[in-house]
């Protein structure tokens, strides 16, 4: 029965996994937050491109 209790109250388990869905949500976060952005800078830079190859801005 003591070993059982000690199992029930080891929460060293639970806080590793904790944090590993903390660290994977900001993983997620950040995938997206990349993705807008980096769409945007391919934008900006096809206008750019654009420009100095015409000398006419958009």
């Amino acid at each position: 029965m003591k070993i059982f209790r000690k199992l029930l109250n080891n929460e060293k388990g639970a806080t590793a996994i904790e944090y590993g869905l903390i660290a994977a949500l900001i993983a997620v976060a950040a995938i997206t937050a990349m993705s807008g952005l980096g769409e945007q800078l391919g934008n900006t830079f096809n206008e750019v491109n654009t420009t100095m190859a015409t000398g006419q801005p958009q």
